[in-house]
């Protein structure tokens, strides 16, 4: 794999090179000491993957992540070094399509890297979904087993709402929830594809943003109305007996983390009522499986169409699957979600 660094601090930069290099096949074809070079390396050279810093002099990450994704279409990473007061840049960046983020690794006193594994973690999960993500997919600017002592007496009834994300998510995910009124009486839970490092990150962003209730999920939380919850640990967030969430590292050899299927297909099984679904852009085939499954047990499911997703990878998969009765533009999901939760609540 042929792996491009843009960071403007020499000791980032040697640290990348070193855990890049560290592993065989993987090989660092260029450094770019900002974002402007970076898109200029990359029109003339383009890598399998760019790792993005995003405090950098000329041009940030998260622009030079929009130019590449808009001019030469790349694979990119986010390594950032700074987690608090550059939150907005990290999901900006994924906005325009950066596939994840994750910490930048130290070079320590002793002169040997600390805290590689994550990035080189995160550098398999991505090879992964690349080789997973079929041609058609455009780049353009075993589930856990059901508890078989659920009581349907017992579970909840409220509305719910569930929307999956991956690469251009948090925009995406802000662009929907501003369209649902705060008032409406239904939970909402989201999976969206982000390493444990950021997610508590993305809930305060999108709670600014949104100016509504945006948390991490806890084990045995229960979907409220008028809260939103998010998937926040590298493990899959899933609905168990009784219409309570917990975190599970099963399926352990999906790369989509926390895995948008996982939610979906045990909300099927563990919700009472039919609710409404959303697969948004992202690449891969994640959460299609399970937009299917709510389908058949009657709960209505949206796909984001092709023209206004970042990556055309999850939703193209439902499409083609028949897993979502609707294929909208992004401006118009959370006008449909609304509309269909206020039809479920005078049944």
């Amino acid at each position: 794999m042929r792996i491009a660094i843009v960071n403007d601090l020499l000791l980032a930069v040697e640290a990348l090179r070193r855990v890049v290099c560290s592993v065989p096949g993987y090989q660092v074809c260029w450094i770019a000491r900002d974002g402007a070079e970076a898109v200029r390396k990359c029109q003339a050279d383009r890598p399998d993957l760019i790792l993005m810093d995003m405090l950098m002099p000329v041009m940030d990450g998260a622009e030079a992540t929009r130019r590449i994704m808009s001019e030469c279409p790349t694979t990119v990473l986010v390594v950032s070094s700074t987690l608090g007061g550059n939150f907005a840049k990290v999901f900006e960046a994924m906005g325009h399509g950066a596939v994840d983020a994750v910490k930048t690794p130290e070079l320590g006193k002793d002169s040997n890297v600390q805290n590689g594994a994550p990035l080189l973690a995160k550098i398999a999960a991505v090879a992964q979904l690349k080789d997973r993500t079929e041609q058609s997919a455009q780049i353009k600017s075993g589930l856990l087993r059901p508890d078989a002592a659920a009581s349907k007496d017992n579970l909840p009834t409220l509305p719910l709402i569930a929307i999956g994300a991956s690469t251009g998510g948090p925009n995406a995910l802000i662009e929907v929830l501003n369209r649902i009124p705060k008032d409406l009486r239904a939970g909402i839970v989201i999976a969206q594809h982000i390493t444990a490092d950021f997610a508590t990150g993305l809930a305060s962003w999108m709670a600014d943003m949104c100016q509504r209730p945006v948390r991490i999920a806890r084990n045995h939380d229960s979907p409220q109305a008028g809260e939103v919850l998010i998937a926040g640990t590298n493990d899959h967030l899933a609905m168990i007996s009784g219409g309570t969430l917990r975190y599970t590292p099963e399926p352990a050899d999906t790369p989509y983390r926390p895995s948008v299927d996982v939610l979906f297909s045990t909300l099927a099984t563990h919700w009472k009522r039919p609710g409404v679904a959303a697969l948004l852009t992202g690449m891969g085939r994640d959460g299609a499986k399970g937009l299917l499954t709510l389908k058949e047990k009657g709960w209505h499911t949206i796909a984001q169409d092709e023209a206004t997703s970042v990556v055309y990878g999850m939703p193209a998969a439902a499409a083609e699957k028949g897993a979502a009765q609707t294929i909208l533009p992004l401006q118009d999901i959370g006008d449909a979600i609304t509309q269909s939760i206020r039809k479920l609540a005078v049944r």
